[in-house]
């Protein structure tokens, strides 16, 4: 039996103020499809997120991709009392969304964007692309949803509220959030402990310049991304690219948080970090033509201004990560 409609947190959808995270005026409003449901709901329920980002500064090139960063489930609970589990989805999903919104608690799962509104003009019925969404405001009987999903809080209805919950092939992960316990710190305070996960999360820095290695990696890339044309290029320049510029952005935002104003001793990390984070967007546009021409395409000078730049941010942030 279908419950009445429920909403754990009172939004709308039509009126909801994203984060400045996600501002308009940003170089990256949409960071990846994890770490931008977090900026949101934690913002969501007044907290706020900037103290959860020194994750970032432990980026690190993969191979071929950059990490997909995303914040601790551990940290989220320290900074803000928000508890993170693995939800069992030995139901349909809708059944395990009634009852636990129902409850009071938030559920993140994984979602096609396909049939995401909010994806319109690029993912939103044109190609079946996995992200994540965090689940507020359920009507199953009147097929409404109120998600979180990349820069902000939207409603979907109808026949996309139907695909959403279709049973897949094999369940989709999802995420038990338990908000009943929530924390909201002090400033002050916010900052002591968002300085010290700076610390513990600088000593996991990589060991050897990834810019470097992924310089590397892209010189020998190159011949196969201009035969494979554009579509295989965005999505190497999702895992790639995009994913070093948004992370360099956050930190850059994130030590101007830190130490206002102008970022007071991490002054040059932010300056190392904007130029990380301006030059990767301009550097998909420029790819993204020598890949569409086939012509010979010369990174090195901006590589090495990237790679010169992650050495100066650590070095920095060395010197004084408190």
């Amino acid at each position: 039996m279908a419950l009445s409609p429920v909403k754990v947190l009172p939004l709308d959808a039509s009126a909801y103020s994203r984060h400045l995270l996600h501002a308009d005026d940003r170089v990256w409003v949409e960071k990846n499809c994890y770490v931008d449901i977090w900026i949101e709901t934690v913002h969501a329920v007044g907290c706020e997120p900037m103290a959860m980002l020194p994750f970032v500064v432990a980026l690190d090139f993969e191979g071929d991709h950059w990490t997909f960063f995303k914040p601790k489930h551990d940290e989220l609970w320290d900074l803000y009392g928000i508890d993170v589990q693995e939800l069992n989805c030995w139901r349909p999903l809708l059944a395990h969304a009634e009852e636990h919104l129902g409850a009071g608690k938030l559920i993140s799962t994984e979602a096609d964007a396909w049939w995401l509104p909010d994806t319109s003009g690029t993912d939103y019925r044109r190609q079946h692309t996995k992200s994540t969404i965090v689940l507020n405001e359920l009507d199953a009987a009147g097929k409404r949803l109120g998600y979180f999903h990349n820069a902000g809080y939207y409603l979907l209805e109808g026949e996309d509220f139907d695909k959403t919950f279709e049973p897949p092939v094999m369940p989709f992960f999802a995420e038990l959030v338990r908000i009943d316990r929530l924390v909201r710190r002090p400033l002050p305070e916010l900052k002591a402990m968002s300085g010290a996960l700076l610390a513990k999360h600088l000593a996991r820095r990589p060991t050897t310049n990834p810019v470097t290695r992924f310089a590397e990696r892209f010189a020998r890339d190159l011949p196969e991304l201009q035969a494979r044309g554009l579509a295989y290029y965005h999505a190497w320049a999702f895992g790639t690219v995009r994913q070093l510029g948004a992370a360099a952005e956050l930190m850059a935002l994130y030590l101007r948080w830190l130490a206002p104003p102008d970022a007071g001793q991490f002054a040059p990390a932010v300056a190392a970090y904007d130029t990380i984070s301006q030059g990767a967007k301009a550097f998909i546009l420029k790819a993204a033509r020598a890949v569409n021409s086939k012509k010979p395409f010369d990174p090195a000078p901006t590589f090495s201004e990237w790679a010169t730049a992650w050495q100066t941010a650590i070095d920095v942030l060395e010197l004084d990560p408190d």
